[in-house]
């Protein structure tokens, strides 16, 4: 359908998101940029979100991005978590991305961890579905609204969409899951009895099956919420910066070209970094490149810009990596963007197990737009492999590819020294954010006729 050429009246759709700005980290980004491309395409966003959410990351620059004249309705939650934060450090570390996995965990920890499990289901928001529902009931019939999406994690978010559709059956409603529910790694780890499974599951059984739409961020997860009773359509994160493509439009210049040169061949890892995600196989090749290869010795540095686990960071420390380490911690999404321009190669985790190779991280996409190579980790046949593929941007391995790995990066090197490293990605047109949102209107017409 082609948009651009027809004349009417914006529908109105409200977005129930707990992350807006000033929240930072890559979920807040989907549905900010989705609310500010919507009106190109037939729609006008409403933003639903808590007025005193805890969030695990500031990121003030997002609020410049915010949409004028945007509508944001806004009520009060309260979360127990942040009783737990006091408990225990790495409770936040965990609402932040980062789960604490290691066998020296404090028993406060852990403890921690089983009541988030097992007596907040499916997460501590949960105390915000029913004054939601109650506030929401009266604000659609008043404003005429009609289609309604919850995003989420946190989960509990979908069960907002889930009251609100059975109370009204007409009302159109899309549950976008930015993370699989009970599919996602740290699931196993949340020390849940068999009943508090069950719950979990249940309830992740009713929204595949009441919801009109289940978006999915990646391939694999919409084939899987498929196989789960749910009508699922895979939209990807994207990026929405111009792009270095040969193959892009001329209204698309080569504006993400690395901005100022550097001494070093710099391997970078923007985002965050917890021990589940945690590349060992890397830290231990580099480790005997820098042994084996003095003019690698004399040139490399390892960046990260985020929040990288303290563990990881005290491994690296005591290795032969300390002196070609550089953390500048978390930074605002565009001094992100720009480490991301300055480095020559880029790095993304994700878990080792066969069942999260559905997981696309949302950096990958920013990271394809600035034209630099991407090195991978991450299971066999990941989605993340199958983009780099496509794109030609990277290579990807798993985790117990040591031979391949050292013998990848030393080409990348050997490449960068002779100025020829950068990947000229293609293909890539279909990831910016504004193609993405033209995709989400073309499902939410067919939804609503």
């Amino acid at each position: 359908m082609n948009f651009e050429f027809l004349n009417f009246e914006l529908k109105k759709i409200l977005i129930i998101t707990y992350y807006w700005p000033p929240a930072g980290g890559p979920g807040v980004q989907r549905w900010l940029k989705f609310a500010k491309y919507l009106p190109d395409f037939g729609w006008k966003p409403v933003i639903f979100t808590p007025e005193n959410p805890s969030y695990p990351l500031i990121d003030k620059s997002l609020e410049q991005e915010i949409p004028e004249n945007i509508e944001i309705v806004k009520t009060k939650i309260w979360e127990p978590y942040r009783f737990a934060e006091k408990l225990s450090k790495s409770n936040k570390k965990f609402k932040a991305g980062q789960f604490d996995v290691g066998k020296n965990r404090s028993w406060k920890s852990k403890f921690s961890v089983w009541i988030r499990g097992n007596f907040f289901i499916p997460d501590a928001r949960i105390f915000w579905v029913k004054p939601s529902v109650k506030f929401l009931t009266k604000y659609l019939k008043e404003n005429e609204i009609e289609t309604v999406v919850t995003s989420g994690p946190p989960h509990s978010l979908h069960l907002i969409g889930l009251n609100l559709k059975q109370q009204n059956p007409n009302l159109k409603w899309i549950a976008d899951f930015r993370d699989p529910w009970t599919e996602i790694s740290y699931y196993k780890h949340l020390k849940l009895s068999k009943n508090s499974d069950k719950k979990h599951r249940k309830l992740e059984k009713s929204v595949f099956e009441n919801a009109d739409i289940t978006l999915a961020t990646s391939f694999t997860d919409a084939e899987n919420f498929r196989k789960a009773g749910a009508n699922s359509v895979c939209i990807t994160n994207g990026f929405d910066v111009r792009v270095p493509s040969s193959e892009a439009s001329t209204s698309l210049s080569l504006t993400t070209r690395r901005v100022s040169g550097s001494e070093k061949f710099t391997l970078s890892y923007v985002g965050v970094l917890e021990q589940l995600r945690n590349p060992e196989i890397l830290w231990e090749v580099l480790n005997e490149i820098i042994n084996e290869n003095k003019d690698f010795k004399e040139n490399f540095e390892l960046k990260f810009a985020g929040k990288i686990d303290d563990k990881i960071l005290q491994h690296l420390e005591n290795s032969g990596l300390k002196n070609h380490l550089k953390n500048l911690g978390y930074l605002s999404h565009n001094e992100a963007f720009k480490e991301m321009q300055n480095s020559d190669l880029l790095l993304i985790t994700n878990f080792p197990n066969a069942e999260s190779k559905g997981i696309i991280p949302g950096k990958l996409f920013e990271y394809l737009a600035t034209g630099n190579q991407i090195l991978s980790f991450g299971a066999k046949d990941a989605d993340v492999s199958k983009i780099l593929e496509k794109t030609a941007a990277g290579k990807h391995f798993t985790y117990t590819e040591k031979t391949e790995l050292k013998n990848q990066i030393l080409e990348f090197f050997n490449d960068w020294k002779s100025g020829n490293l950068k990947s000229n990605p293609k293909n890539i047109e279909e990831f910016s954010r504004k193609n993405l949102t033209k995709k989400l209107a073309e499902t939410l017409c067919d939804v609503a006729m």
